[in-house]
């Protein structure tokens, strides 16, 4: 037994979320939710932040909204990007399942489409997470910096890519994306940054005040 499945054993009587990924698997959509146990950090980071307005790029079911959703209060407010109206329609119905669908609203289309409509529309948040397509990830973390709140969270996940990003024979682009995607959680002066290397790697960073 590994760690992260000595972690999973207590997180598995969450019927909800069990339902959640049985029916991705039973649409023949893609296994890649986030890890239970990430799930509960993401729950535990909304909350502990006390993010009003948060923000997810990549819905695929729902899994990771729920997450999300758990964390805020009855006034918080989750936006969710989604390429797919099928994806955006099935994470709907298991955020209002699980007593969320008030307090989300989706924009489908082009994560960087939407991304800049919202700069557009003046909007900020507090939290962002991100899980859709890793070749533009450094695109989503320069809008989410520019979208963040003073001390907002950011989160990445998959930063490891099933072991590709660390593999220096792998050089293709979702893994260069991605490893800059990770040096720049790590490094970059505008956040303060680490990278988790449980389940499948976690990023995480908080938005620094921006200078006068």
């Amino acid at each position: 037994m590994n760690p992260e499945e000595y972690a999973d054993r207590f997180l598995e009587n969450d019927e909800l979320l069990a339902r959640v990924q049985q029916n991705i698997a039973d649409r023949g959509m893609p296994a890649i939710s986030i890890a239970p146990g990430y799930g509960r950090l993401l729950t535990m980071l909304v909350a502990a932040t006390k993010a009003q307005q948060v923000l997810e790029i990549g819905a695929l079911g729902g899994y990771s909204g729920i997450c999300l959703a758990r964390g805020l209060s009855p006034e918080g407010r989750l936006t969710s990007l989604e390429l797919k109206q099928d994806y955006a329609d099935l994470a709907l119905a298991h955020l209002t399942e699980a007593g969320f669908g008030h307090q989300v609203e989706f924009k489908v289309g082009l994560a960087a489409e939407s991304l800049e409509q919202l700069k557009q529309e003046g909007r900020t948040f507090d939290f962002f997470f991100i899980d859709a397509d890793k070749e533009n990830y450094p695109v989503y973390l320069e809008y989410a910096i520019e979208l963040a709140n003073p001390g907002a969270i950011i989160a990445g996940d998959n930063t490891f890519l099933r072991g590709r990003t660390l593999n220096p024979d792998k050089n293709g682009p979702s893994v260069q994306a991605m490893r800059r995607f990770n040096e720049l959680m790590a490094t970059d002066e505008r956040l303060i940054g680490t990278i988790l290397p449980a389940y499948d790697g976690l990023a995480v960073a908080m938005v620094k005040p921006r200078q006068p």
